[in-house]
């Protein structure tokens, strides 16, 4: 068991702990993504407005443009070792970068509760014990599986790229038999607005995954190429997501009574009653548990990350690591209970709302890492309050506000819409301003602060399995 428990955390994997290849990044992410919130997300498109021949193209488009940017930060994970928000120190300082790691926990959070939403109806129906045992009993599973760590999370992806890739093929040939696709499609009446709806909508599925991406790329080897990493990562994400997503806008346009807000029963329905609806059921389980499990990880070393980088150097115990991914899942769990009977139009705010915060982070994160720092970081000086990088960085924190701020005039949700969304028809571009103005902003303000860049010399020291934060470099760990 030791062998398979993973033991690093947000410490530098050591290059002689490295190991699988870039093929790994696809069957992770088709697997995360062929699962019932993703069919929920491409579903809303058409529930809100959008014909569903526009829904697909705009889901296509925008998990392209949300998935590139996504595919990005995974090409970090290798070139450093290190899971993907600790690298916010460069951009933020050590201790600053508590502030958009808040931010992505909730995020975490927000994510399990949907999931484990969907994933309770499935473990409920599947036990007939109800959706609220369902959501215990599903929430549980998730945190032992996130505690075992890396390789457990890997093999998830790898079973479920299989067994849900087959039951899609299968559900989408059973819709095709109920459902007409050339008449599915054949309104073509376009609605800019609900255009560009769909292409938030995805997006934003895609911009959300940015800032753990890159946890499940760390282990690969230093040399892996960054384009194989890139590609790989892009395509099974878009694949999967767009195979979900075009599942869900479909059903939706062929049965909209009966598939909203009934979600997993009515893809449940398609395969019949007995053994195949059984089956279904631990298929939609399967698909939630892979995705939620991420989430739950994330949220555990997004949480090492804040604290250590006020605590200093301290060593994270077993217990210490179940006690943080224990906490995930009661939070998680506490915010599912609550929310789940009123879902779809939360999950729908809540998606489009993670774009005001999210955006601006990737934009900092990638401007820094590819055009100023050039992949080149000062691994040591990412645990070092006054090291290189600073406890905190005023101008990148300014200009994360500014990016956050900038957005609000084009943001349309429930709770809040912006004063230039009507005159845009009510589409929602918050997204895209959130991606330009903090990408300008901080290239003006980063490009200057030569002193944060480190000399190609000081990016050797990434070999080295450095501390930063929460694990002792006396003695190389385990391999995970």
């Amino acid at each position: 068991m030791a062998a398979v428990v993973e033991r690093h955390s947000i410490d530098v994997v050591p290059d002689a702990e490295r190991h699988g290849t870039p093929v790994s990044q696809f069957t992770l992410w088709l697997g995360a993504n062929l699962q019932i919130t993703a069919v929920v997300t491409g579903a809303l498109a058409v529930v809100l407005g959008a014909r569903a021949f526009w829904a697909v193209l705009g889901l296509l488009l925008g998990n392209l443009l949300g998935g590139a940017v996504m595919a990005l930060h995974s090409a970090q994970g290798p070139r450093l070792g290190l899971p993907q928000m600790i690298s916010s120190r460069a951009q933020f300082g050590v201790r600053g970068a508590v502030v958009p790691l808040a931010l992505v926990i909730v995020m975490y959070i927000g994510f399990f509760a949907s999931g484990t939403v969907l994933a309770g109806q499935a473990v409920g129906e599947l036990t007939h014990l109800g959706g609220t045992f369902g959501i215990l009993v599903f929430a549980a599973v998730t945190a032992v599986a996130a505690a075992v760590g890396y390789r457990l999370i890997h093999v998830l992806g790898r079973v479920a790229s299989i067994v849900c890739a087959l039951a899609f093929l299968y559900l989408g040939a059973r819709l095709l038999e109920r459902a007409d696709l050339a008449a599915l499609l054949h309104d073509r009446s376009f609605s800019f607005p609900m255009f560009l709806l769909a292409v938030s909508l995805s997006a934003s599925w895609q911009l959300a995954i940015g800032p753990y991406v890159a946890d499940y790329s760390r282990y690969l080897p230093r040399d892996t190429s960054t384009r194989a990493t890139f590609w790989w990562t892009l395509s099974g994400s878009v694949l999967g997501s767009q195979w979900s997503m075009t599942f869900g806008a479909l059903a939706a346009a062929a049965a909209p009574t009966a598939f909203t807000g009934h979600e997993v029963s009515y893809v449940v329905s398609l395969g019949g009653a007995g053994l195949t609806a059984s089956a279904l059921y631990f298929v939609i389980a399967l698909g939630k548990l892979t995705i939620n499990v991420l989430n739950t990880y994330g949220g555990f070393m997004s949480l090492v990350t804040g604290v250590s980088g006020f605590r200093g150097r301290a060593t994270l115990s077993p217990r210490g690591r179940t006690a943080y991914v224990t906490g995930i899942m009661l939070a998680g769990t506490a915010v599912a209970l609550l929310g789940k009977d009123s879902f779809l139009t939360s999950f729908k705010d809540f998606l489009l709302f993670l774009l005001t915060f999210f955006t601006p982070w990737s934009a900092i994160n990638l401007v820094d890492y590819y055009l100023i720092s050039k992949e080149r970081y000062d691994i040591p000086a990412l645990s070092d309050p006054s090291g290189r990088y600073g406890a905190w960085n005023g101008g990148a924190l300014a200009v994360y506000g500014a990016g956050v701020l900038a957005q609000l005039p084009f943001l349309a949700t429930h709770f809040y819409t912006g004063p230039l969304v009507d005159p845009l028809g009510g589409a929602d571009v918050s997204w895209l301003v959130g991606l330009a103005v903090p990408a300008v902003l901080y290239w003006a303000v980063a490009r200057r602060d030569t002193g944060r860049v480190p000399p190609a010399a000081v990016a050797g020291a990434e070999s080295t399995p450095a501390n930063t934060g929460d694990s002792p470099t006396a003695r190389p760990a385990p391999r995970p």
